[in-house]
């Protein structure tokens, strides 16, 4: 059974810094894609960033680009979102997610797998 959970979150002001951690285990993961997805109050669930298992490649929402970077470190099986520069409307509960394959997806039906979240609260 895959397990993932996110850490990391917590109360930051305008212009900090927070990195997630996602620590995955249950299985086998060198041909899974791992995600990052957030969730606002009264909003829907939205894509934030996408890293590979395998290889080095990721991918990025808008919102995220330039901010954000998700990493990975295999020899703990854990997946890392840094992020910078936050704003208030980062706030958000923020995902973990893994699916079979190698393709990023945005969408989050496609994600197998998720974790049970972790807030992040961004104060002006």
């Amino acid at each position: 059974q895959v397990q993932l959970i996110e850490s990391g979150g917590g109360l930051v002001q305008t212009g900090g810094s927070l990195r997630l951690s996602c620590a995955a285990s249950g299985r086998t993961f060198s041909n899974y894609a791992m995600g990052w997805f957030r969730q606002a109050p009264g909003k829907e669930r939205e894509f934030v960033a996408t890293i590979r298992w395998s290889g080095p490649s990721t991918y990025y929402a808008d919102s995220a680009k330039g901010r954000f970077t998700i990493s990975r470190d295999n020899t703990k099986n854990t997946v890392y979102l840094q992020m910078n520069s936050l704003k208030p409307e980062d706030t958000a509960v923020y995902y973990c997610a893994a699916k079979t394959g190698s393709s990023a997806a945005t969408t989050g039906a496609l994600w197998d797998y998720w974790g049970q979240g972790t807030h992040v609260t961004v104060s002006s």
